[in-house]
């Protein structure tokens, strides 16, 4: 699979989007949690990959929409978003639907579905997406074990959205944590959300931990619930944002989230 992305030469603008690469000195994205954020060193760095493992089987969906809440705060629906995907994806996991997508604030307009055959595919279509710099975050979405995203592929990807600027998104399915190029790596789970008035659903809530940061702290775990009026989250813990993660939970308390199960 090859696909034709826009070509935006670096340090140049285009199309109103700012200028790209380490030039520019974007600052992270700050997810609004202090405690998140001075983990990180300030937020979520452009430039960088992040992967996203599914803690538990249920946990496919928030896993999902935790990584399209990402796209849509990061990319604050000024800059479009390509999601690829392998077929497997719709057929295990369902599709995505753009209701799902404006519902967590985003604009369905700004986002690419590609569907690609196979991991090599998916990889090579990563690189263009990336080397374009034609979109402000690149998602990957893996089933499996992904053997061809071994070190060397992984480090150029991570070349590839350190030149371009771009935030690049790994979301991991099916998969246990192996060595990777990534700057951080999350392990993601669904969490209980505050009901609303009329007991009416309320935010996305997830259990997040921070597994592996490079030179930085790892194992903290957070609760926190999406604000998509602010496209930000906000600390969902009753006492303090570091809170333990339930070793299971139920998927009804998935909460909202881009995934439909396909019929």
């Amino acid at each position: 699979m090859r696909v034709a992305f826009p070509s935006f030469p670096a340090n140049t603008p285009a199309g109103g989007l700012e200028n790209r690469g380490q030039a520019t000195g974007r600052p992270p994205w700050a997810t609004g949690i202090a405690h998140v954020d001075t983990a990180l060193g300030g937020g979520f760095a452009h430039g960088r990959i992040h992967e996203f493992y599914a803690a538990e089987p249920d946990d496919v969906a928030a896993a999902a929409g935790f990584v399209a809440t990402l796209a849509i705060g990061t990319t604050g629906n000024a800059r479009p978003v390509v999601w690829l995907r392998p077929r497997q994806a719709v057929r295990a996991g369902g599709v995505m639907q753009g209701a799902g997508w404006a519902e967590l604030g985003g604009a369905p307009e700004t986002c690419l579905f590609v569907l690609g055959e196979d991991t090599k595919s998916l990889l090579r279509a990563g690189v263009d997406a990336l080397r374009s710099g034609g979109f402000g975050v690149v998602v990957i979405e893996g089933w499996g074990a992904m053997r061809e995203l071994d070190l060397t592929a992984s480090r150029r990807l991570s070349l590839a959205a350190e030149r371009s600027g771009t935030l690049l998104l790994l979301l991991r399915t099916g998969a246990e944590p192996a060595p990777s190029a990534a700057e951080t790596r999350w392990s993601v789970a669904s969490a209980p959300s505050q009901a609303l008035a009329a007991n009416a659903p309320g935010a996305p809530t997830f259990d997040i931990e921070l597994l592996r940061r490079k030179s930085g702290l790892s194992g903290l775990r957070w609760r926190l619930e999406w604000n998509r009026d602010q496209c930000t989250f906000r600390d969902a813990a009753v006492s303090g944002a570091v809170v333990p993660v339930p070793l299971r939970r139920p998927a009804a308390d998935a909460g909202a989230g881009p995934l439909r199960r396909a019929g």
